[in-house]
């Protein structure tokens, strides 16, 4: 678990207001290894209601 404080969070927070905050987040925390986040922030079954 990481603690984001100071200029680092409202980096954070700005980043997620612009962007998918599960992508922002695989992205800081080093878990964007595979490539498929973004296609499959496309399939159906994770369409957003």
């Amino acid at each position: 678990m990481t603690a984001v404080r100071g200029g680092r969070a409202a980096a954070f927070l700005a980043e997620v207001e612009q962007d998918d905050p599960q992508e922002v987040m695989a992205r800081w925390t080093g878990q964007y290894r595979r490539g498929n986040e973004r296609s499959a922030k496309n399939h159906p079954r994770n369409a957003r209601r």
